[in-house]
């Protein structure tokens, strides 16, 4: 069947769906952003700021109209977490609860502040009557656009959505494995921020790769720990949604939490930091949410504490680093 995608939202990875979906064969692809202004902007020159160096494709078409959603079959979320529930509450005024037929693929990655949602609850919060999924995995967007090779999942609890998912946007660049546990492959995008912006300080400190490799086996136990303790499996984690996108976000210098942590061991004022940037630092955010939801359901997370030290009590991070390295240890 030819899809119609509908992508809401006109950052990095709305247009990495868009290029994806026109490649895959999609019949006609959509991209959505809230200013009439921008997106005028972007029809005229095909270029976006937050993609330097790379040409929208002429089989996208731009819009700042949500109603234009109501004419596609597949409906894609790629704004980022705290906009979330604006975005489809627009979408809903004009297009209604959502329809099972026309299901929602969200590619945000983090918790919604104040309520510590991950995003496809929020949307179904909005859009009760959707069909929701999920498409996450390593995905830096500088590199997808110049079709460098990469592999992702696409979840959902509906059967046979996945594999429309992966239909609608598999290419020979853009590999997607199928997976029914939509809870651990959404959370294992939102925890590795956090470890990410660890990572980053790690960075910033000039701590070496012992340490660093250290963290993110460690964070990914942490991560693993409190998504079981939520309900998700254990082997998620282990695959492409966790380990696999951790170790990109910690690594690759286009990582945005990465290089916030970086900043902010470096001396950098984190409100001034996160003002300055074109995209959103996800880890931020959701780090409130994954310390109050851990507390809840009393899980032990000592690095991403150390991290709520540093960036939302001002800690000095070589303390905090201090008191990991001598907190009693025991067995792995």
């Amino acid at each position: 069947m030819d899809q119609s995608v509908f992508i809401m939202g006109a950052g990095q990875m709305g247009f990495v769906m868009a290029a994806a979906a026109v490649e895959a064969g999609a019949g006609r692809v959509v991209v959505w952003g809230p200013s009439r202004e921008s997106m005028d902007e972007l029809r005229s020159t095909r270029v976006s700021p937050r993609l330097p160096g790379w040409t929208i494709p002429d089989g996208v078409e731009l819009t700042h109209d949500e109603s234009v959603a109501g004419e596609c079959t597949l409906l894609v979320n790629a704004v980022p977490t705290q906009h979330v529930r604006e975005a489809w509450q627009r979408f809903a005024s004009v297009n209604g609860s959502g329809d099972p037929d026309v299901p929602v693929v969200s590619t945000a990655k983090g918790l919604e502040i104040g309520s510590g949602l991950l995003p496809t609850v929020v949307i179904h919060e909005v859009l009760p009557d959707a069909s929701l999924a999920v498409l996450s995995g390593p995905t830096i967007a500088s590199e997808l656009v110049r079709r460098q090779p990469a592999v992702v999942i696409a979840a959902s609890g509906c059967p046979g959505l996945p594999t429309r998912v992966r239909k609608a946007f598999g290419t020979d660049w853009f590999r997607i494995y199928e997976s029914e546990d939509l809870l651990g492959v959404e959370l294992a995008g939102a925890l590795k921020n956090v470890i990410a912006l660890a990572a980053g300080v790690c960075d910033g400190l000039g701590l070496g790769f012992n340490a660093k490799s250290a963290l993110l086996a460690r964070g990914l136990s942490e991560m693993t720990r409190l998504g079981v303790a939520m309900g998700a499996d254990q082997a998620t984690f282990q695959g492409i949604a966790g380990v696999g996108d951790l170790a990109t976000t910690c690594f690759s210098p286009d990582g945005r939490n990465r290089a916030c942590g970086e900043a902010i061991a470096r001396g950098c004022d984190l409100a001034e930091y996160v003002e300055s940037q074109q995209c959103v630092v996800e880890g931020v955010p959701t780090l409130r949410s994954v310390l109050e939801r851990s507390q809840t359901l009393d899980v032990d997370l000592p690095i991403m504490n150390a991290v709520g030290r540093v960036f939302l009590e001002g800690a000095d991070p070589r303390s905090a680093i201090h008191d990991l390295m001598t907190r009693p240890s025991g067995h792995e």
